[in-house]
């Protein structure tokens, strides 16, 4: 279908530099004037059209199978890698588009109106294993891994364990050293990605002693020994995989090693921060979805002789949930814009998330009040989206997280 377009973003980023903005924003900048959010790159805008266009003629014919499996089309899963989507923002030098983190986050929110299982896919392919191996592989890691990881192979990462979810650093995983190489041994619970995964990128203690800074991560491939145990049957993104992970007694070389040894609780919270402006895209995609699939409704069906869109009451609902996904929005895509900028986004990243989460399982609920008794239905697919929103007030950080990280940054400003 999208054949002729296949690898089309990293064509359109390799004519294209970085960051280049429309003619009016650099004029804006030039005269030292702040651009607007909607203020995106040429390479951006055509990214989030071919991305648009994938979503609709490839991925929706799919959905409703997809869910009913609870099982991802391996056909899809190609189609992402090939249509350059795994690898946004790895160098062309290791195949991979080598376009900004803002194209990844309009890839993740493109994905999620029309499925937000596959968005997580790529969301967590991009936003937190990618970018540790670009940020902390070596140049032997970086030939190794990021062209598989861009072209052919799912990553996962594998940080929670069944005693350490939210207190993610209390892992019992443990990893120790002989001679050229450590021994992994321990489980690990939740990891999305894992069904398909070839490399795990996994957290583990090289020594319990030093606590929190003994944790290292490692990448470990699944053809050493990984067990991929039990699979969730889950509420919501029934398509992306979540599963229980094995690792008995493991052989990893020190190679492997992502970063330094016992840094890993650094990089852990680093792209968990990264990761959760991701997370906020797909839930505001997740928002749209619902509400795209309920509008139309509106103004198909009438009821007392008027289509229920017209009636004030709806206007008022309908007005309302625009303006809040209108405003998650905005929050998301200025997290990413500071990120970009290298700026501090720890706080607006939490916001986006929480928001954005929020507003994803308010949208997906009054989409289907609006569409009545067939939105309670499978027949429009909006009952869906309600089912997906529910796992953005938990992955990647829960609700109550992100709000004690909010209120700390905040006090500390008026301390």
């Amino acid at each position: 279908m999208l054949r002729s377009a296949s690898r089309s973003i990293n064509l359109i980023a390799r004519s294209i530099p970085k960051r280049t903005f429309t003619q009016s924003a650099i004029a804006r900048n030039a005269a030292g004037l702040p651009t607007s959010l909607q203020a995106f790159t040429e390479e951006e805008m055509m990214l989030r059209d071919v991305v648009r266009k994938f979503a609709q003629e490839v991925v929706k014919p799919k959905v409703s199978e997809m869910d009913e499996k609870e099982k991802l089309d391996p056909a899809i899963l190609k189609s992402l890698f090939d249509q350059g989507l795994m690898g946004i923002e790895t160098d062309a030098e290791y195949d991979g588009a080598n376009c900004s983190f803002t194209s990844a986050i309009i890839t993740i929110e493109e994905l999620a109106k029309v499925d937000p299982s596959i968005s997580v896919i790529c969301d967590v392919q991009n936003t937190l294993v990618g970018t540790l191996v670009r940020q902390y592989g070596t140049e032997y890691i970086k030939k190794k891994y990021l062209t598989k990881l861009a072209t052919d192979s799912v990553g996962c990462f594998c940080l929670s364990e069944s005693g350490s979810g939210s207190d993610a650093f209390a892992l019992q995983t443990r990893a120790v050293e002989k001679d050229d190489h450590y021994v992994i041994s321990g489980s690990k619970m939740w990891i999305t990605n894992s069904g398909e995964a070839d490399i795990f990128l996994v957290f583990a203690n090289v020594d319990p002693s030093k606590g929190y800074k003994g944790i290292t991560c490692f990448i470990v491939e699944k053809s050493m020994g990984v067990q991929v145990a039990k699979k969730e049957s889950k509420l919501g993104i029934r398509a992306s995989s979540t599963c229980v992970l094995n690792f008995d007694e493991i052989v990893v070389p020190k190679e492997n090693i992502l970063g330094e040894v016992g840094k890993g609780y650094k990089y852990a919270i680093e792209i968990l921060n990264e990761g959760r402006i991701g997370i906020a895209a797909q839930m505001i995609g997740t928002a749209q979805g619902a509400f795209d699939i309920a509008l139309p409704y509106l103004f198909q069906r009438k009821q007392f002789g008027q289509f229920i869109g017209d009636f004030q009451s709806m206007q008022h609902q309908y007005a309302q949930i625009a303006t809040e996904i209108e405003a998650a929005r905005l929050l998301t895509y200025n997290a990413a814009r500071l990120k970009e900028e290298g700026k501090s986004f720890i706080k607006e990243a939490a916001m986006a998330k929480l928001y954005s989460s929020q507003i994803a399982e308010r949208a997906a609920s009054k989409a289907i009040e609006w569409c009545g008794g067939v939105g309670f239905t499978r027949e429009l697919g909006v009952e869906k989206f309600y089912r997906d929103a529910k796992i953005g007030a938990i992955y990647e950080g829960t609700s109550n997280i992100q709000l004690q990280t909010i209120a700390k940054l905040i006090s500390n400003e008026y301390k």
